[in-house]
């Protein structure tokens, strides 16, 4: 009953089993068939008196021992390829990677049986007959199980890939391809090729074989080593070939960029650990692509790309930029009257916004705070106009906040000038930031902009550094100290709609053409 649960359970499930025991059978048989036919009419009798009876005799001897040796090497195969007791992961990975070999050694025994068998029979006989006899059994059972080996080996992979997908090798677990393959043209072409050379050299010694029958002997055994080379020959060179073009085809679909390519591993030799080594290979690179992923959500995709194109150092460099900054109104009454849950979603939404007009502007959100964020542009990646694109994108903000999120409000700064851009922190933890004086500006800019209608204000020293095509959406104000700062600000705020349609076919007449 337990060994019976085990079976159910086992990878080796009775389909299996019986496809795998048909074919063995009926590849014996055959290969049988085909030795008694060379054994009882192609090779010489020499001074037997009576040939067809000793003919007789082997086909009945042959019929008798196939009736006893069927049932045996079934049921001594099925008792091999049991799934004994113990580790049941370790004894199933060893049944399948080593049942072949298991069901091979059963059939070289009963074939060696076969050979002493019907070697002493015929020796009773002649005893160059018993030779003749014995060498072809010999000889052609080796050649049958090597066919059996390749068929077995090939009906168990799909049980062998289910094994090792999740336990994959790590050592060579049986011959190697080399060792393999001189293995089975030996056995599949060697071994035939020389029972051909045997029959011409007992030809040659014992004198016995005339023209015509040593032709008969050399086309048939010759015809058979062909056919049975060939077959054997495919099959070993598809047991090697099968596991490198399913490695070539899913490299090629992980160079269109499908990192999900996985083989199956069903091979024990090399090819198995090229197999393996193929899927440890895709799932680094997956995990390498949701590390990238994850980075850039973390730092800005523009951030991560620059950091993986250099070594990370410490420090800056002084470049000329635009910085955008965002806050909400009321943020901390919104807090106190909502559930939690509903401020974050309402933040979420609210920072999809921003990210998305951020990024098709051209920049990159800098870092979050809170309900705020610090939107940079000219830094990592340059920009031909930085100034322009961060004040398209806070005349932007401001229209799709108002039509997305009319239940909120914020302010909008935008400044422009020179400050430094690199990473600040310790080697052990840093981040890639902007630091100078567009910064502060636009931080107080967003403050003082929370009390002007449209909530944006820009410095005008921004609109001055933009192209004219934007600047014209721009309308210069007064001068005011902003917290904190000596220096006066001239504020700069967008131009109502007509009026900048009006302006932008100004600047566009006033341009120089080229």
């Amino acid at each position: 009953m337990v060994e019976s649960e085990q079976a159910q359970r086992s990878v080796i499930g009775w389909p299996i089993r019986l496809l795998l025991a048909a074919v063995i059978v009926v590849a014996n048989l055959f290969g049988a068939a085909i030795v008694m036919m060379l054994a009882a009419w192609v090779l010489p009798t020499g001074s037997i008196a009576d040939p067809g009876r000793v003919r007789l005799l082997n086909l009945l001897l042959f019929g008798g021992y196939l009736l006893a040796a069927l049932p045996l090497g079934l049921y001594w195969g099925g008792r091999r390829f049991r799934l004994r007791a113990g580790d049941p992961r370790r004894r199933e990975r060893k049944l399948v990677l080593y049942g072949p070999l298991r069901l091979a050694t059963v059939q070289t025994v009963l074939w060696l049986t076969a050979t002493a068998v019907f070697a002493a029979f015929n020796a009773t006989f002649s005893w160059r007959l018993a030779l003749s006899v014995g060498e072809t059994v010999l000889l052609g059972g080796l050649t049958t199980v090597a066919l059996a080996y390749l068929l077995s080996e090939r009906i168990l992979r799909p049980a062998a890939a289910r094994v090792l997908t999740t336990d994959p090798p790590r050592r060579r677990i049986r011959f190697g391809v080399i060792v393999r393959s001189v293995l089975f043209w030996a056995l599949g072409t060697g071994v035939p090729v020389f029972g051909l050379l045997l029959s011409a050299v007992s030809a040659l010694v014992f004198r016995d074989v005339g023209v015509t029958r040593l032709a008969v002997i050399v086309l048939a055994i010759g015809g058979t080593a062909l056919v049975v080379g060939f077959l054997t020959t495919v099959g070993a060179a598809r047991a090697v070939a099968d596991p490198v073009l399913a490695v070539r085809s899913a490299m090629g679909r992980v160079e269109e960029g499908d990192l999900q390519a996985r083989v199956p591993v069903y091979d024990g030799t090399e090819l198995g650990q090229l197999q393996a080594g193929f899927n440890t290979m895709a799932a680094g690179l997956r995990e390498r692509e949701r590390i990238r992923d994850l980075f850039g959500r973390q730092v800005g995709h523009e951030v991560a790309a620059a950091a993986l194109r250099s070594d990370v150092q410490l420090g800056g460099e002084v470049r000329r930029v635009a910085v955008l900054f965002i806050d909400l109104v009321g943020s901390t009454a919104l807090a106190a009257q909502r559930p939690p849950t509903e401020v974050v979603a309402l933040l979420n939404r609210f920072f999809h916004v921003v990210v998305e007009v951020v990024e098709s502007c051209g920049g990159w959100i800098n870092k979050f705070e809170g309900d705020a964020a610090l939107a940079v542009f000219g830094a990592p990646t340059d920009s031909d106009d930085p100034a322009g694109a961060a004040l398209a994108a806070g005349r932007l903000l401001a229209e799709r906040l108002t039509a997305q999120l009319c239940e909120v409000t914020a302010g909008i700064g935008v400044s422009a000038g020179d400050a430094v851009a690199g990473n600040v922190g310790d080697v052990r933890r840093y981040e890639y930031t902007v630091i100078g004086d567009p910064v502060n500006e636009a931080a107080r800019l967003t403050e003082l902009a929370k009390s002007v209608p449209g909530g944006v204000l820009a410095a005008g020293a921004a609109v001055q550094l933009a192209r004219p095509e934007e600047a014209a959406n721009w309308e210069l104000g007064d001068a005011v100290t902003l917290r904190g700062r000596c220096e006066p600000t001239q504020l700069a705020t967008p131009r109502p709609a007509a009026a900048r349609a009006g302006a932008e076919r100004s600047a566009a007449d006033q341009a120089p053409t080229r």
